[in-house]
């Protein structure tokens, strides 16, 4: 038994997004010890219910990394989908209308950035960026550069139901976040993704579809966006010109610190949810150690470098390691040979 349970656990910690977890909760175990009020019940049900927009995000944006790809127009997707589903519920709108206009925004910006990226092989970085320049100045025009407000209390307050201090949104978003985890590991489909990413070339040899994979992934990234601005006003309450700058750099860092590779083809989305949440806390963090929360964009860039360099150097070693067992393999190879031939 004991070696099974050890067994068990050097298997978990090799899982990359182990290091997550880890991370996690050594980051909340520190706060609490210089703030114990940090650790509180409800403040860690307010960290939770808070990463429910960023969890959304990274998992869309999982998609997108899993083949390879960036997109950088994510947070001016969530942008314009929050303003549009915002007045379209302040000036009386259904709920269902403003859910089904979000999502055709999403729609139609993942389809561009597809097929500029897939088809045109425009480089993702430079295709979503023009994206998102395009679409946060609909955004301004759309609503001529003023706020959204006046949101009903009705719609405010779904955001706010929930069982045993968690809110709805938020066990929602792990339910699904859970489903495509399965169906991302287990169907042979859902495999496509990390499959383009590890070797691209290889996948259009075996007869992947690997450009419908890479339009699939961006539509994919842009509709969770889309669906996270309609939580974003439920819980914020109003839309500002700049709502969601900002966020593609925080999905981006909750992806690779959840373990994720840039590269593609590696991590999955369990880690990426436990790197929402460290993204998500990291204003409160500072709060509770007595910081400004404004250090938020700078901390996230420095955990996003750090961690994207660690990875670069693992995967060099890991390479250099893989060339050395096979070309230790090819010697003794030859050497068994020309022993066998001298025979």
């Amino acid at each position: 038994m004991v070696n099974k349970s050890m067994g068990f656990m050097k298997r978990l910690s090799k899982r990359r997004e182990f290091s997550s977890i880890i991370f996690l909760l050594a980051l909340y175990s520190i706060v609490g010890i210089v703030n114990p009020k940090f650790l509180a019940a409800a403040n860690i049900m307010l960290c939770l219910n808070g990463a429910t927009v960023f969890t959304i995000c990274a998992v869309g944006m999982a998609f997108v990394i899993y083949t390879g790809e960036i997109d950088a127009s994510i947070g001016a997707t969530l942008g314009l989908s929050a303003a549009v589903v915002a007045s379209i519920m302040r000036d009386g709108g259904s709920l269902p209308l403003a859910v089904v206009a979000a999502v055709c925004i999403g729609l139609i910006i993942g389809f561009i950035n597809g097929v500029g990226v897939g088809i045109l092989k425009v480089p993702s970085i430079i295709m979503t960026i023009g994206i998102s320049g395009i679409v946060r100045g609909i955004s301004y025009v759309y609503t001529g550069g003023a706020w959204v407000e006046n949101v009903p209390s009705s719609f405010k307050k779904i955001s706010q139901k929930g069982m045993g201090g968690l809110s709805w949104l938020y066990i929602c978003s792990i339910v699904i976040m859970i489903l495509i985890h399965f169906y991302l590991m287990k169907t042979k489909r859902g495999r496509y993704f990390q499959a383009v990413g590890d070797n691209e070339e290889g996948a259009v040899h075996i007869g992947l579809p690997v450009y419908k994979t890479k339009i699939i992934s961006f539509i994919l990234c842009s509709v969770c966006a889309a669906i996270a601005s309609i939580i974003f006003v439920s819980r914020i309450g109003f839309v500002t010109p700049t709502s969601g700058n900002g966020y593609e750099m925080k999905a981006i860092a909750a992806c690779v610190i959840g373990g994720i590779s840039l590269s593609g083809g590696i991590g999955n989305m369990i880690g990426a949810t436990f790197g929402a949440l460290i993204m998500a806390s990291i204003s409160r963090i500072l709060v509770f150690i007595g910081f400004s929360s404004n250090y938020d964009n700078t901390i996230t860039g420095i955990l996003l470098i750090t961690i994207v360099v660690i990875d670069a150097v693992v995967q060099k070693r890991n390479t250099e390691k893989a060339r050395r067992v096979r070309l230790a393999a090819r010697t003794e190879t030859i050497v068994e040979n020309k022993m066998e031939g001298g025979s």
